[in-house]
């Protein structure tokens, strides 16, 4: 099954509103096994203001954000019970590695694959490319927890 998402709909699944959603399309989406999805980095972002004023770069503690959004985004289109009375958190992050900066007019292409699901924990390979060239990858790992 593939599913495509914009972002009124991606707003029902994830609590994040501007500036901190950081998702604008989900692409494709196979439940319970990968996740496209994409962010349009535009000039007019707040935290563009102070990271570099001189050199403008995406951030990468962002560009996780947005990589954790879309694996938040898989899980509630694998497991129904997310939407319903449960809360998404981020767990962890290893392996992260930036590759090249990621600047306004690019277009960061989220692409989450899931490991495994046990007991609501769930762990996902993840990478964040823009015209086709990595940008950055982690393996990042979530928790789904009764609210």
């Amino acid at each position: 099954m593939t599913g495509k998402l914009d972002i009124l709909q991606i707003q029902e699944y994830l609590p994040h509103r501007y500036p901190f959603l950081l998702i604008d399309r989900v692409v494709e989406c196979e439940p319970g096994v990968r996740l496209l999805g994409l962010k349009n980095v535009t000039y007019n972002e707040p935290f563009f203001q102070g990271h570099f004023p001189h050199l403008p770069i995406f951030p990468g503690v962002l560009i996780m954000e947005a990589l954790a959004q879309a694996t938040g985004l898989l899980a509630a289109q694998s497991d129904e019970a997310l939407g319903k009375g449960m809360t998404y958190y981020l767990a962890g992050i290893d392996n992260a590695r930036f590759k090249r900066t990621v600047v306004p007019g690019d277009q960061l292409m989220l692409e989450v694959t899931c490991i495994k699901n046990k007991r609501n924990i769930w762990s996902f390979d993840c990478v964040a490319t823009v015209d086709g060239e990595l940008a950055a990858s982690a393996q990042i790992m979530c928790a789904a927890m009764v609210k």
